[in-house]
C-alpha cells in the first residue's frame, strides 16, 4: 500500500516575512501609548514617542527582525513606566529601584475576569524580560530620577526632623538603602543636624510617655544616643533649663 504523501506550497505555509500595520489607535487606559495592528490583528502596544522614532503609519510594511524590535519596545515601554510611577511615588535610592526591577521580572498570580462567564480565574502573568533591567535602570539614571547623593540628602534633611532622630540611626538607615559609606559621610557632614538637637526633640516628645528614668534611657540607647548625651539632656530637661 502507498503511502500518501502531501505536498505543501512553501510559499503557503512559511512564516509571513513581512507584515502590515493595519490600524494605529489610542490605547482605551493609557493615552501616552498606542495599539498597534499588524494584519488585521492586534500585536502590541507603544508610547507615542516609540511611535514617532519607528517612523511607524498605517500601510507600513514591517520585517520579521522589524517585528520584534517592536515588541522589545513595546515592553522595555511598559517596564520603564511602571518602574517611574515606582520612582515619582517618592524618592528612591538607586537599590531600592534595583530592588523593585528585579521584582516585576518574577511570575505572579493575578485574578482575571473572565470576558465570556463573568467569573474570575486564578492566571500566572510573567514577569519582565531581565535583560530589560539596565535599559530601564539607565533610562531613569538619565532622566535624573536616580541620583543617591539628592537621594541621601533629602532622606537626612527630612527624616524625622520634628522628632528626632538620632545620626547615627540616619546613618544606619541611609546604609540599608543601599547608599555607599563616602556618600552618607558627606552628606552627614554638610548636615545641620546634631545630635543634642535631636536628642531634645525626642526628650520633649517622649518624656512623658515614660516615667520609668531607665526605661527611657534604654530608649533613647535604642534610638543611637550616646549614653553621657542622654544623661546630660536629661538633667537639662528635669532642671528647665
Amino acid at each position: 500500500m502507498l503511502e500518501t504523501i502531501t505536498i505543501f506550497d512553501d510559499e503557503t505555509t512559511k512564516t509571513p516575512s513581512s507584515h502590515r500595520i493595519t490600524d494605529i489607535k489610542a490605547a482605551v487606559h493609557d493615552q501616552n501609548r498606542v495599539n498597534i495592528y499588524l494584519d488585521d490583528k492586534f500585536f502590541c502596544s507603544l508610547d507615542i514617542s516609540q511611535v514617532v522614532d519607528f517612523h511607524l503609519k498605517i500601510g507600513k510594511k514591517i520585517s520579521a527582525e522589524e517585528k520584534e524590535q517592536l515588541k522589545h519596545a513595546s515592553d522595555f515601554g511598559k517596564f520603564y513606566a511602571r518602574a517611574l510611577e515606582y520612582a515619582l511615588i517618592r524618592p528612591r535610592s538607586s537599590k531600592e529601584i534595583h530592588d523593585y526591577l528585579q521584582k516585576k521580572t518574577l511570575s505572579r498570580k493575578v485574578r482575571v475576569k473572565n470576558r465570556k462567564t463573568g467569573e474570575y480565574q486564578i492566571k500566572e502573568k510573567k514577569g519582565y524580560d531581565k535583560s530589560l533591567i539596565p535599559l530601564v535602570f539607565a533610562r531613569l539614571e538619565e532622566r535624573g530620577y536616580i541620583d543617591d547623593e539628592r537621594f541621601a540628602h533629602l532622606w537626612v534633611e527630612n527624616r524625622n526632623v520634628s522628632k528626632g532622630t538620632s545620626i547615627k540611626k540616619l546613618r544606619q538607615e541611609l546604609q540599608q538603602k543601599g547608599i555607599n559609606h563616602q556618600i552618607i559621610e558627606q552628606v552627614l557632614s554638610e548636615s545641620n543636624r546634631n545630635d543634642d538637637d535631636e536628642l531634645r526633640k525626642i526628650i520633649t516628645k517622649k518624656r512623658a510617655k515614660y516615667p520609668d528614668e531607665q526605661k527611657f534611657i534604654q530608649y533613647l540607647l535604642r534610638a543611637g544616643f550616646n549614653y553621657s548625651d542622654i544623661l546630660d539632656a536629661l538633667s537639662e530637661f528635669s532642671s528647665g533649663a
